[in-house]
């Protein structure tokens, strides 16, 4: 599998299954996602979600991307929480996947998610054989 790849598989997906940990316990919610040209995965949530406080607690977060035709993507990767010039940029990359994303912005409590991904399998269990591959991202 390649960088452009998994970006590739990851852009014709909107949704992910976000994983976070809270007292030990894990907590997964589904998330309207958009991935910029450097793998980030961003997304929109209030500041007052499990996931969202989770995330400011332990930013460890795993996903599950695509679930459809037997292939998906799990990555890991380390929440922040841009702010300023990065937020701008994460902004302009979410509301070009999500153009309803301008009117939650004047939303109360809403809040925006970067996860920077530092491992990712791809696996597709329909092509035969198998193909899954796993890669180790900086």
């Amino acid at each position: 599998m390649t960088r452009a790849e998994l970006l590739a598989f990851l852009r014709i997906h909107r949704l992910a299954v976000v994983s976070t940990v809270h007292g030990g316990a894990p907590q997964a919610a589904v998330v309207g996602i958009a991935v910029s040209d450097n793998l980030e995965i961003i997304f929109d949530t209030l500041t007052t979600s499990r996931k969202y406080q989770n995330l400011r607690a332990d930013p460890h977060a795993a996903l599950v991307i695509g679930w459809d035709a037997e292939q998906t993507a799990q990555v890991e990767g380390v929440a922040d929480f841009p702010s300023g010039a990065e937020l701008a940029a994460c902004k302009q990359v979410y509301f070009a996947a999500w153009p309803d994303g301008p009117t939650r912005e004047t939303w109360p409590n809403i809040g925006y998610v970067r996860i920077r991904p530092n491992w990712a399998r791809l696996s597709d269990f329909g092509a035969m054989p198998a193909r899954i591959e796993e890669m180790t991202l900086p």
